[in-house]
């Protein structure tokens, strides 16, 4: 789910939690810009989710449904525009067309599709769940869901593996964070006692991975292999904790091979993995 913002009151995309508010929010103390700012991205979120409600809409439509001046929504729609969040677009005609050009209407691109709710976390544990199911259930479904997991890592750990087989040994952990945060995880690596902690702050199948943990073992599995040595999940998000974080043993005290090799001891990496041991 994407999060566009801006500098200034003219531009700027909420994040999905201010795209399902409507509302002004105005703290104490807030300086009379800072509301301004405010009060402009409230009205902007309130322009994209009535597009987002009823469709492909003229400046007109806009302004009548918003209680706007046509100017106000023209300013407003500019912004998105800029943002990628909507996109104008010629109106679609049925039937005869009258005289003249058909109005401009704003539709709402894929990025600002995404802003808003979407069913992408409901629709992935159903098929999970189906997949767990064709197979059997039980042992086999768990089985046919962790094969399912791994599969879908198989492509990011050839780009990860890339990535990790140029780097010194005492950077891959290093070099891991930054791949996992071009991709969305926010990560971060850390000296610790005796190693390193792998932390990653943003989980994109966080909500998926409650209900099935196979996610988060096939994960640590994976780093386990590209960093050539046994790791531990320690803690995730999908199950109640703030950061995802993976320990490391120190280079010098692990047993290390190359990160096109497998690590003897990948099967216990996975004994903690989606679960908070403490």
């Amino acid at each position: 789910m994407i999060e566009a913002t801006g500098e200034g009151p003219g531009r700027g995309l909420s994040g999905p939690e201010e795209l399902r508010n409507n509302g002004v929010v105005k703290n104490v103390g807030e300086a009379p810009q800072e509301e301004l700012a405010t009060g402009e991205r409230s009205t902007r979120n309130r322009v994209a989710r009535s597009i987002l409600d009823h469709g492909p809409s003229t400046v007109a439509e806009l302004a009548g449904r918003l209680g706007l001046t046509q100017a106000a929504v023209r300013r407003h729609l500019d912004a998105l525009v800029a943002d990628d969040v909507v996109a104008p677009r010629e109106q679609r005609v049925y039937g005869a067309r009258t005289r003249g050009r058909p109005a401009k209407v704003f539709a709402l691109t894929d990025c600002g599709r995404d802003a808003f709710d979407q069913s992408y976390d409901k629709l992935a544990a159903e098929a999970l769940h189906w997949i767990s199911q064709a197979a059997g259930g039980g042992e086999l479904g768990d089985a046919a869901v962790a094969a399912f997991a791994r599969a879908r890592l198989a492509a990011t750990a050839e780009k990860y593996r890339e990535q990790l087989a140029a780097a010194a040994p005492e950077q891959r952990a290093e070099t891991l964070a930054r791949a996992l945060t071009a991709d969305g995880y926010a990560a971060t690596a850390r000296s610790a006692p005796v190693g390193e902690q792998l932390c990653q702050h943003h989980c994109p199948v966080a909500h998926v991975a409650e209900q099935f943990p196979q996610l988060c073992e096939a994960e640590t599995e994976l780093f386990s292999r590209l960093l050539g040595t046994h790791v531990q999940r320690l803690a995730t998000i999908a199950h109640g904790d703030g950061v995802c974080t993976t320990f490391i043993p120190r280079i010098e005290t692990a047993e290390t091979v190359s990160p096109q090799q497998e690590p003897k001891t990948t099967t216990a990496s996975a004994s903690t993995a989606g679960r908070n041991p403490a």
